[in-house]
């Protein structure tokens, strides 16, 4: 089967002879795109850029699916052809029969251009021409299209020149003059179009035509560019004068200007050069030549313009301009190297015209030769590098605008581009490959000291090195800063240095190599200065937040704008280098640019500025945290936080799933605003705390919580808030517990129980006594209880006595939730009850009872969480009657559905139980399949407070083994 796609000219496809049915103009365009990179993955941010440009529609990407699975449908025949989804982005995947008339036509100019046989070179490009039947991508009308349709005329321009030079030296002068004609009308100031009909004219006898083109062509040059004929159209009237008939002077493109020697203008690649493989192998897969090969679709022969983006000091020009001499004898006709001084400390930025200027003077053309005009002097750049191979580094670039002008125009040549902007307009109108420079990684920070300083030194003092590497957030210019003051002082220790990074008041003082080139601060500040006035605030406050990265709603809450406003103010931000999003909808700054933000908050922002910053913030946090608590525990608490600040933004989360994901993505950031609040949240403190339990409990992070309401206590006694006291006391009493300090467990449990009692609070007293049911009495003891609905086989023996006052107490706590219709509540007591009862002897078959009746109502009310542990409590009681069949049966049901929550602690707990009863029963390879799984589980949370049951995992496994 032949599939043939055809762009230039309407965008087509033909499938054994037949033509496909592609759709509207839009979604021809799609297809288009996806051909210009035929088996190369482009990004779904590339298509909207490249279908929409600056303005996509709302749903635009949902739209785009739509295209894509239309388009689909349309190429459904073949088997050769297929659109496929990638990670971030879609592939068109071409088998080597699929043609696609670009880059056949580009593949025919690439060989005629190599073959020094002129009959042959003209046939191929006489082929290549014949794919055109109209303007490329003919009624499509994109920004990115529109580039690209004008960079494929140039390159059919240049072709019909080259072919055209080809006929001049084969003889053929008559046949050529019609169309020379009418192309030197079209474009009257082309000179070498100029050349080729004067010699046409005059070769087939009509030399006073070709004089009189001369002069009206030197006319027009004068008036319009104000410059004199070039060498080529000077000669050409010299032969016409001299009745000369020589044909093969012709010259070929691209021989406007040819220098002795070609230029080499590459600055010194910096010493010891370490790390960056992936972005260098990346750059290396991007040199022309380098694509499939003839027998498929090609890499497309056209300009390869990679663009390197990063934050400040990340290392962008060292690593350009190392790989720009390791790959220079790819591009023998020079190499061309401008510091557009886009961000530069010390400088103004560089115009396009001063730049092309300097790249003309390298080539050699004479003052004289240059014309006036950045659009003139562009084209005769481009000429200049038509027909050659030369790398032009474009380095520290502002934005996309002033790299445009300075892109080659014809294959064969590369220009690397570095910015801290991210240049995807340049990526839209001009295909660049773009690519991010991040910071580096440890060992590659811990090499780059080894490489300024040498091994012996930073071998004496190797955990000295790794702070250094970690105070300096793994940024190359920070590093590089560092490793000069080091040297520059060889007795001193690597731990002096170390201090003073450590100094956070100093961090950045320490970080100042002496001008403005190496001082963080001056740095830092080119790419700040160069924000609006918006982004520079948001910048700022930024600097405020507690946690490694904000989302939008957090960043426009510490704003105080709306989403859309604060999304575009971050969007600036980041193409500024000054943020980055590696997760979708986290932005963050390195701890460097975090201490330049923090201080700039603090001396350009009022104390009232800062402070409503930081209580719209909390706020946001705090109510966020307080819906997602209420959908992942359903408690019916009567604890609410304040109504939130004006300007503070809280997420809607509809479910559970989202609530879990929410705490999940968020919980660091919450321990940190519990941690660093300022004086005067206190409220906030504890209550964000509080909030946060549920999910720490779940997910087993007892330390995290042992730390979160240690602070929530000092918080609430600032102003003796006694809530606050006895929500921390009770979240510190669970956290000793499982943390096997069940006398501290104990201390706080009292403390709390007397406040709930206090302010009147029957919930906060009865989940105080069925976490008190749980308490081990020893030390070393195994526990996989859960809090509220746990049960384990460890409880601590009591005297019946002790045992029935508490069971009076819930069953007074369960008629107070009854009269109140508090169906959870009532759940909790009933639990709370069956497990006192199956403590008691001959109480078992009511602890079924009141566990059953629990377990309804969690069901009616759909608390996964509470089921899992009702049917725990349920199995543990079968289990004491030695029902152990019945018990497996509660044990499994646990495991089912506490999977539903995605709790891989409280699963391993689950499946613990379920290992310990097969062992009881008897049943020993259903036991070490249990815990063997388990201990899987347990073993993939990387948390210190898992230790307890990994240990007892292991001691049963081994015992079985044994």
């Amino acid at each position: 089967m032949t599939v043939e796609f055809g762009v230039l000219g309407s965008i087509e496809a033909d499938i054994d002879g037949r033509s496909a049915s592609l759709g509207h103009a839009r979604q021809r365009g799609v297809l288009a795109v996806l051909l210009v990179d035929v088996n190369r993955p482009v990004t779904t941010d590339q298509l909207v850029d490249r279908i929409w440009g600056d303005r996509p529609p709302r749903q635009a990407v949902t739209t785009l699916r739509g295209y894509l699975s239309r388009l689909r449908q349309a190429l459904a025949a073949t088997s050769e052809v297929a659109i496929a989804r990638q990670p971030g982005g879609y592939l068109l995947n071409a088998a080597d029969t699929v043609t696609v008339d670009m880059h056949t036509f580009r593949l025919f100019l690439t060989r005629a251009r190599a073959t020094a046989d002129d009959t042959r070179a003209a046939a191929l490009f006489e082929q290549a021409l014949r794919l055109w039947r109209s303007e490329p991508f003919a009624t499509s009308d994109t920004p990115w299209l529109n580039a690209l349709r004008d960079t494929l005329v140039q390159e059919r321009q240049a072709a019909q020149l080259d072919l055209d030079d080809l006929r001049l030296r084969l003889g053929q002068h008559a046949v050529l003059l019609p169309g020379l004609s009418a192309r030197a009308a079209a474009r009257p100031l082309d000179e070498r179009l100029a050349v080729q009909l004067m010699l046409a004219l005059h070769r087939s006898g009509r030399s006073a035509e070709a004089l009189d083109h001369f002069h009206r062509t030197r006319g027009r040059l004068a008036r319009e560019l104000g410059i004199d004929p070039g060498q080529a159209l000077r000669d050409a009237q010299g032969e016409v004068l001299s009745q000369g008939t020589a044909p093969a002077t012709t010259p070929r493109q691209g021989e406007l200007a040819r220098p002795i020697t070609p230029p080499a203008q590459l600055p010194l690649s910096v010493a010891a050069f370490t790390g960056r493989e992936d972005e260098l192998a990346c750059l290396d897969a991007l040199l022309p030549g380098t694509g499939r090969s003839e027998a498929g679709p090609a890499r497309p022969a056209a300009v390869v313009v990679p663009a390197m983006s990063g934050t400040a000091g990340v290392g962008k020009t060292a690593l350009a301009v190392h790989w720009a001499h390791r790959v220079r004898d790819s591009f023998p006709d020079g190499q061309l190297y401008v510091n557009l001084r886009g961000f530069d400390p010390g400088g103004s930025v560089m115009s396009p015209a001063d730049a092309v200027r300097g790249f003309l003077d390298a080539f050699g053309v004479p003052p004289a030769r240059i014309p006036q005009g950045l659009e003139a002097q562009t084209g005769l750049y481009r000429s200049l590098l038509a027909g050659r191979r030369v790398l032009v580094v474009l380095d520290n670039a502002r934005d996309a605008e002033q790299v445009r002008p300075l892109l080659p125009g014809a294959p064969g040549c590369l220009a690397l581009v570095t910015s801290r902007d991210r240049l995807t307009g340049l990526a839209a109108t001009a295909g660049a490959r773009l690519l991010t420079v991040d910071l580096l990684t440890p060992g590659e920070a811990r090499d780059l000291l080894t490489g300024r300083l040498g091994a012996h030194r930073t071998a004496a003092e190797p955990a000295v090195v790794d702070e250094i590497v970690t105070r300096c957030a793994g940024l190359p210019l920070a590093l590089a800063i560092t490793a000069a003051r080091a040297a520059g002082r060889p007795r001193l220790p690597l731990t002096a240095l170390a201090q003073e990074l450590r100094e956070s008041g100093s961090r950045l003082d320490a970080l100042d190599g002496g001008d403005p080139a190496t001082r963080i601060r001056a740095v830092f500040a080119t790419s700040y200065q160069a924000l609006s006035g918006d982004s520079a605030r948001l910048f700022r406050l930024l600097g405020l937040h507690p946690g490694r990265g904000a989302t939008l709603s957090a960043a426009a809450s510490l704003a105080g704008l709306p989403r859309t406003r604060t999304a575009a103010l971050l969007t600036e931000l980041s193409r500024a280098g000054l943020l980055t999003d590696h997760t979708p909808g986290r932005y963050a700054f390195h701890d460097l640019l975090r201490a330049y933000a923090a201080e700039l908050v603090t001396t350009l922002d009022s104390d009232d500025t800062r402070r409503s910053a930081m209580h719209r913030m909390l706020d946001h946090y705090l109510h966020t945290a307080h819906a997602a608590d209420a959908l992942l525990s359903r408690k019916e608490d009567p604890l609410r936080p304040p109504a939130a600040a004006p300007g503070a933004v809280v997420e809607e989360l509809s479910d559970p799933g989202k609530a879990l994901a929410w705490f999940t993505a968020e919980h660091p950031v919450v321990l940190a605003a519990v941690e660093q609040a300022p004086a005067g949240f206190e409220t906030p403190t504890w209550q964000l705390a509080a909030f946060l339990a549920t999910f720490l409990i779940r997910q087993g992070r007892w330390s995290a919580l042992a730390a979160a309401h240690t602070t929530a206590l000092d918080a609430a006694r600032c102003h003796d808030d006694r809530a606050g006291l006895a929500y921390a006391h009770r979240g510190l009493a669970f956290a000793h517990a499982k943390l096997n300090r069940p006398d501290e467990a104990r201390t706080h449990y009292a403390l709390a129980l007397d406040l709930f009692r206090e302010l009147g609070d029957h919930a906060g007293q009865t989940r105080i006594h069925s976490q008190l049911a749980e308490l081990p009495s020893d030390l070393g003891e195994h526990r996989s209880g859960e809090g509220e609905f746990g049960s384990d086989d460890g409880g601590e023996y009591r005297p019946d006595a002790e045992r029935l006052k508490e069971l009076n107490e819930a069953r007074q706590v369960l008629a107070h939730y009854q009269a109140a219709h508090n169906r959870l509540g009532q759940a909790i007591a009933l639990n709370h009850i069956g497990r006192i009862l199956a403590g008691l002897d001959d109480h078992q078959p009511s602890a079924l009872s009141h566990s059953r009746r629990a377990l309804a109502l969690v069901e009616e009310i759909g608390d996964l969480h509470g089921q899992a542990s009702t049917w725990r409590s349920l199995g543990h009681i079968h289990r004491r009657l030695s029902q152990y069949e019945r018990a497996v049966d509660c044990y499994g049901q646990a495991v089912a559905v506490v999977r539903r929550t995605d709790d891989r602690y409280h699963e391993a707990a689950c499946l613990t139980d379920l290992g310990d009863t097969h062992a009881a029963a008897g049943h020993p390879d259903a036991a070490h399949d249990a815990w063997t799984q388990a201990l899987a589980l347990v073993d993939g949370i990387p948390l210190p407070d898992t230790a307890p049951l990994r240990v007892w995992l292991r001691h049963n496994l081994d015992r079985r083994t044994a």
